[in-house]
This record gives C-alpha cells, sequence and structure tokens, in this order.
C-alpha cells in the first residue's frame, strides 16, 4: 500500500485544453513575431547595404585627403577632425542602445523576432 495520494490520469480534454492554450497564445503572437521579422530582415539588409556604401565613400574621402596632403594641396590637422567627431560619435552610440533597448521592451515578441531578423539581414549576402 502506497502513503501517496494517486494523481488522476490525464484524459484527453485536458491535454487539449492545455494545448489548445498554448495555441491560443501563439496564435495571438503571430502577427507580431511575423511583422518582426519581416520588418528586421529589410532593416537589416538595408543596413548592411547603407553601411557598405558609406564604407566605401568615406574610404575613398580618406583616400583623397591623404593624395592631396601628400601632394601638398593641403593640410590636415587629425587632432581637430578627433574633437569635432568624437561628440558626434558617443551621442549616436548612446542613442542606438536605447533605440534598441525601447524596441525590446516595448512589445517582446516583435522586438525579439526584429532583433532576430536584424542580424539575419545583416549576415545575408
Amino acid at each position: 500500500m502506497s502513503l501517496s495520494p494517486s494523481l488522476p490520469a490525464a484524459t484527453p480534454a485536458t491535454q487539449s485544453l492545455g494545448t489548445q492554450s498554448l495555441q491560443d497564445v501563439l496564435l495571438a503572437a503571430l502577427p507580431g513575431l511575423s511583422l518582426g521579422a519581416i520588418l528586421g530582415f529589410c532593416a537589416g539588409y538595408a543596413i548592411k547595404k547603407i553601411g557598405r556604401m558609406t564604407a566605401l565613400l568615406v574610404g575613398l574621402l580618406f583616400l583623397a585627403l591623404q593624395i592631396m596632403a601628400w601632394q601638398g594641396l593641403l593640410t590636415v590637422h587629425w587632432p581637430r577632425i578627433q574633437a569635432l567627431a568624437e561628440p558626434w560619435l558617443h551621442q549616436g552610440g548612446e542613442q542606438l542602445s536605447q533605440w534598441g533597448l525601447r524596441i525590446l521592451q516595448t512589445n517582446l515578441p516583435f522586438g525579439g523576432a526584429f532583433v532576430a531578423a536584424l542580424l539575419v539581414g545583416l549576415r545575408a549576402r
């Protein structure tokens, strides 16, 4: 004789009730997940393409400045340029991290799908 009480066996009705509840939750979150994934992928892909073009333009500008400085056509004061650029870069990094946190905290399924698909979009060829 066992001292522990026996638990009733799970009936198909209680199993489907638990599954139905999970299914309802997933179906309710699906539009946000799919929209977040689509928008995240598109944003990641666009950021990647725009980033490549920006890097190319900045590189060509730097090369042109260096060639003109080498030819003696101009003098570049790099410490002054660094002093002007540092506040913009620091402020931009803070704003980007705050933007990302707002997305994740506002709507978790959408934000999670957006960030995951954003990373996939950045990796896409």
